[in-house]
């Protein structure tokens, strides 16, 4: 007898359906897998021989063959061992009168039945739903998970007899209620804004980073605050919405980090060390091909301290993510496309010692040493980010000072104002912050008056920026206008905009 049950096969962030078919003819024993199988698909034999046996249930002592179709497809991973189980009973004639041709199965089997947890289980569900499956057998442990998805009747399931229970009706699986989404509130002891102290500039700098998803350079000398101030950024950003944490979870479920909570409630700060890989920093892997941590800082923060530290090649690979929101990894086992538009706050010393350009402190560095520490950071990798501030050590009166300091709830007031006049005027586009726009935006909501273009042609000459840094200047110089509400581009929006851009390259 044939039978024909559905999983789903992932491949980056898509889903893609899977037929496992399986005959059980007579015959001298055999277990045949077709179908591009991998090593953990191939190993779910022994796995679903003795799931089956200890949970009371017959393994057929026949010729089986198993075809998972479309054969051209890499079937990777263990979240096809209950679709292989049930296939088997259904085709042993174990599962009689069970309707399970429009339900998706999904789970990895333990030896003794019980079903285990499986990654990258929500992009499969929200990709099963798209494509008109509406039921769902999941295992218990990735309930939390999966309740956020609303219009689908999803049962967890503790193991392989609950699971055969259920679809005979002698024991029914109760459907998942779906759980309404809310942002993580602020933790106590996170980091504040109210806790930094001096630094005006640089204060300023990430409010209007944050305000138009800027990307942000600080330079100082070390012991100056700029993790610190870094740390904060998560703390003045907007509340996720149900949309960007459903984005985000689907990410981390792939990765294999997703949290107790099982979606991910507040934006990422992802801060990777300074020996990370090429292939770490944007995806891959010698089998399975996933999402590096500029994907997995997508809709948050990658803060990258001592930029110079990272190998040229990992920093140069930023710079299309940086520029098109998305990054697509081309490896052996396939290419796959995912998401990563960040806020990419990086910091660095301004050379080997970190007191070159310093007010009170002597630089010891060699004009040669400075140059070639700061040839670590490419041109056109520094021309993506635009604001680029330096920070300076701060004097005692300011440490010791108890004057009262605006707090992170304070500026992400003033952030969540300047992010409703973008919404509002991106509506429909697609474009979500100032920092996304292009040419054809940048024509429509900045004109420039006479005054402020003049200002913005003298930087341009005497700083001799690119194009993109022009355009980059211009958008800085919006942000700034809607945090003052203003409907224009003034003078002064250009003047602070061009400050934030170095008068001495790097």
């Amino acid at each position: 007898m044939i039978a024909k049950i559905i999983c789903y096969s992932l491949l980056g962030l898509e889903g893609v359906p899977v037929e496992v078919e399986t005959d059980v003819n007579k015959g001298v024993p055999a277990y045949d897998m077709v179908g591009l199988p991998d090593t953990a698909v191939k190993e779910s034999k022994e796995r679903v021989r003795s799931a089956l046996k200890n949970s009371g249930l017959l393994f057929p002592m026949n010729k089986i063959t198993i075809n998972f179709a479309p054969a051209d497809i890499k079937k990777e991973g263990a979240s096809f061992d209950l679709a292989i189980a049930i296939s088997l009973l259904k085709a042993s004639e174990q599962l009689v009168g069970a309707d399970v041709g429009d339900t998706v199965f999904l789970g990895e089997l333990a030896l003794d039945g019980s079903l285990r947890p499986v990654t990258g289980l929500l992009p499969i569900l929200i990709s099963a739903k798209a494509h008109g499956f509406s039921k769902f057998v999941i295992p218990a442990a990735n309930a939390k998970e999966a309740s956020f998805l609303g219009g689908a009747m999803i049962y967890p399931a503790e193991s392989l007899l609950a699971v055969v229970r259920h679809l005979l009706g002698v024991t029914p699986i109760s459907p998942l209620e779906t759980k309404r989404f809310a942002a993580a509130a602020k933790k106590e002891g996170s980091a504040d804004l109210k806790y930094v102290k001096g630094q005006p500039v640089a204060r300023r700098a990430i409010e209007i980073a944050v305000a138009g998803g800027h990307n942000l350079l600080m330079i100082g000398p070390p012991g100056t605050g700029k993790t610190m101030l870094a740390r904060c950024l998560p703390t003045i950003m907007p509340d996720l919405t149900f949309g960007e944490a459903l984005e985000i979870t689907k990410i981390h479920s792939v990765a294999g980090i997703l949290g107790e909570e099982g979606i991910v409630t507040e934006r990422p700060f992802r801060t990777p060390h300074h020996t990370a890989t090429t292939v770490a920093m944007c995806g891959g892997g010698n089998r399975a091909v996933h999402p590096g941590e500029i994907s997995l800082a997508h809709g948050g923060v990658l803060f990258l301290d001592e930029l110079p530290e990272y190998k040229r090649s990992t920093l140069e690979a930023l710079r299309q993510p940086l520029e098109d929101g998305k990054i697509t990894v081309s490896r052996a086992g396939g290419t796959f496309s995912y998401p990563s538009r960040f806020m990419l706050c990086a910091s660095m010393n301004p050379c080997p010692c970190g007191n070159y350009g310093s007010a009170n402190l002597v630089c010891t560095c060699t004009p040669a040493e400075i140059r070639r520490y700061r040839k670590k950071v490419s041109g056109p990798l520094l021309d993506r980010i635009d604001l680029q501030v330096e920070v300076d050590n701060i004097s005692y009166d300011d440490l010791t000072s108890t004057e009262s300091r605006e707090s992170s709830e304070e500026v992400k007031e003033r952030v969540n104002g300047a992010r409703r006049i973008q919404r509002n005027r991106f509506e429909g586009s697609g474009l979500v912050t100032n920092a996304e726009m292009g040419e054809r935006e940048i024509l429509a909501y900045c004109s420039l008056n006479r005054a402020s273009e003049e200002i913005l042609r003298e930087a341009f000459e005497r700083m001799q920026l690119s194009a993109r840094a022009r355009a980059r200047i211009i958008k800085v110089a919006r942000t700034i206008a809607d945090l003052d509400s203003s409907e224009y581009i003034l003078e002064k929006h250009i003047f602070e905009a061009v400050s934030y851009r170095l008068r001495e390259k790097l």
